[in-house]
């Protein structure tokens, strides 16, 4: 059996776009009868209670009750997690080159680096919202600038070695499946694709909390400054000053 670690650029547009359309028809499937009475249907119950959670997870983290980063982290979440679940779909191949559908795109290693590069561009993103480029320019040489070079390094190196956790999780699970296939196909694969799933949600979940911690850390050194407390009663007595 032919395994496919890697897939052509087409194909890879073709089956990022197909979770991303997944994605946003059910969010617009889902909401497009919300209801706020207790009568809630179940997928809107659902939808609310994996928003409340992630909700919850980034709070935890963050320390900060009142925070603009639920967009973006539940985002990459649901994307990871989308994606693993829909690996329990067939694979089909057409076409004299073989065109490969569905491959999970997270299995592919332009796909971790592109989520691992938007938390990169994230974490100084929220810092700067947070408090002004001059300041978060200055935490790259503190305590001293000695410390610059080390600094930039860590950065690029956290960028790297989220891209690259995603990719050999998700593909192993991947390889190790369609090897079984192969082996054993009526009774390996079955459990292997519940295993990849499980798999694909844990790492889903580590990719998501990685970036909050990231984007944490770095707002706490800026929240630090203003002499503000975890929680935000540091903003509150800032504004009624």
């Amino acid at each position: 059996m032919d395994v496919r670690l890697k897939l052509g650029f087409w194909e890879l547009m073709f089956n990022t776009w197909f979770v991303m359309a997944v994605l946003a028809g059910g969010a617009w499937w889902i909401t497009r009868r919300m209801r706020r009475d207790p009568l809630l249907s179940p997928w809107q119950h659902g939808l609310e209670l994996v928003m409340e959670t992630i909700e919850a997870q980034i709070v935890e983290v963050a320390e900060e009750r009142h925070h603009p980063y639920t967009p973006f982290v539940g985002t990459l979440f649901l994307f990871v997690a989308a994606a693993a679940l829909l690996g329990l779909l067939p694979t089909f191949s057409w076409g004299h080159a073989g065109f490969a559908f569905y491959h999970p795109p997270t299995a592919q290693l332009e796909t971790t680096v592109a989520l691992a590069v938007c938390v990169f561009f994230a974490v100084p993103y929220f810092a700067i919202r947070r408090r002004g480029i001059r300041h978060w320019l200055a935490t790259y040489v503190q305590p001293t600038p000695f410390l610059l070079p080390f600094n930039i390094i860590g950065d690029v190196s956290r960028t790297v070695a989220m891209a690259a956790r995603l990719f050999g999780n998700m593909m192993s699970g991947t390889v190790i499946g369609a090897i079984l296939l192969s082996v054993a196909p009526l009774f390996f694969p079955v459990i292997m694709q519940l295993f990849g799933l499980l798999t694909g949600m844990i790492q889903a979940y580590i990719f998501a909390v990685l970036a909050m911690v990231y984007i944490a850390s770095a707002v706490r050194i800026e929240r630090r400054r203003q002499g503000q407390r975890p929680g935000g009663a540091g903003s509150s007595q800032s504004g009624e000053e």
